[in-house]
């Protein structure tokens, strides 16, 4: 396997890490040319019998260099539950062999509302390495590095703080939760370009001192495992690695039921789920979770149950193995009989 990927981004780091060789493609824009036939020319070069492309420049890049080259397989991985819009002008569309969906919501509305052939689309839902995905530390030491103390109640979230996200209905549900619980603390985890807006509103709401923006951090687990529960207040999804991050280490989950949510979280049983958009749902939530801990508690460990059953790392790579050869051998058949 190689990674094709712009220089300055963070995945690179944990490819060197694993020993994953790296190519540095610019990846300017969309119909960058000098991206896409420096990547032909590699592709061409290696011999790569698949690419598979993950967003939405690379898919253009990675396409049309796939082409270019004449490689074997083309997939497409598509993270997103929003609209694909397959028409001539986004031709691009058209190449893969398949599109891969993380959720089956998200492999519906491809196939319903975009489009596409349901023959071109199959779900294969992002596995967790569970065994890997361990605290490093007791819930004890790291309350105590963030200075939260054990009575206080930890809620957090983490990923890019983006619009999509929603943050601003998790701030002023917590600004409404804190009147209940006024020891309560929200840690925010991750960066975006929405964040200064976002601490911008937490200090208006003045509840700053309960709301700390964590930036980019490693250690996911230790906080992950720290905390009493997990929130998603996202206005639309796709099946969101980071719930199933929190369902696997035994976090209860409060979550808007968007996109692929709905396939982690079984209501009331394994986790909350809310509407989108609705700040007081999202209290209420928060509320039966901190009122009720021993509920709490046995939605985690059935969070956790469901999530190593059906979610794990080894699921995901069995089924994409599986499906690449498969598409390999095919060509290769083609091409014999040819």
């Amino acid at each position: 396997m190689v990674l094709a990927t712009r220089p300055q981004c963070q995945i690179v780091k944990r490819a060197e890490q694993i020993g994953v060789p790296v190519v540095f493609v610019p990846m300017r824009g969309a119909f960058d040319l000098a991206s896409t036939f420096a990547l032909a020319r590699y592709l061409r070069r290696e011999s790569i019998q698949v690419v598979n492309t993950h967003s939405g420049i690379d898919s253009w890049i990675g396409a049309l260099a796939a082409k270019i080259a004449r490689t074997p397989v083309l997939v497409r991985t598509r993270h997103l539950n929003l609209p694909l819009r397959r028409n001539w002008l986004n031709f691009v569309h058209y190449l893969p062999d398949r599109l891969v969906s993380c959720g089956e919501v998200m492999r519906t509305h491809l196939v319903e509302g975009c489009g596409f052939p349901s023959e071109q689309i199959c779900n294969i839902p992002t596995g967790i390495d569970f065994p890997k995905f361990l605290p490093s530390a007791t819930r004890e030491r790291v309350r105590q590095g963030l200075g939260v103390v054990e009575s206080t109640f930890l809620v957090l979230m983490v990923g890019i703080i983006r619009s999509v996200k929603r943050y601003e209905i998790a701030l002023k549900a917590f600004a409404s939760f804190l009147e209940l619980f006024p020891n309560a603390h929200l840690m925010i985890v991750g960066d975006g370009p929405v964040r200064e807006e976002m601490e911008s509103l937490a200090k208006n709401l003045g509840i700053s001192k309960s709301v700390t923006f964590a930036g980019y951090r490693e250690n996911v687990p230790d906080l992950m495992a720290s905390s009493d529960a997990f929130l998603l207040t996202s206005k639309s999804e796709g099946v969101p690695q980071v719930v199933t991050q929190a369902l696997g280490l035994g976090l209860p989950v409060v979550a808007t039921a968007v996109g692929g949510v709905p396939e982690l979280i079984e209501h009331e049983k394994t986790g909350l789920l809310v509407p989108a958009e609705d700040p007081e749902a999202v209290k209420d939530a928060l509320v039966r979770l901190a009122k009720d801990p021993v509920k709490a508690k046995q939605m985690g460990a059935e969070g956790k149950i469901r999530a190593h059953a059906r979610f794990s790392l080894n699921a995901m790579l069995n089924t994409t193995e599986h499906l690449l050869v498969e598409l390999v051998g095919s060509k290769e058949r083609t091409r014999d009989e040819s």
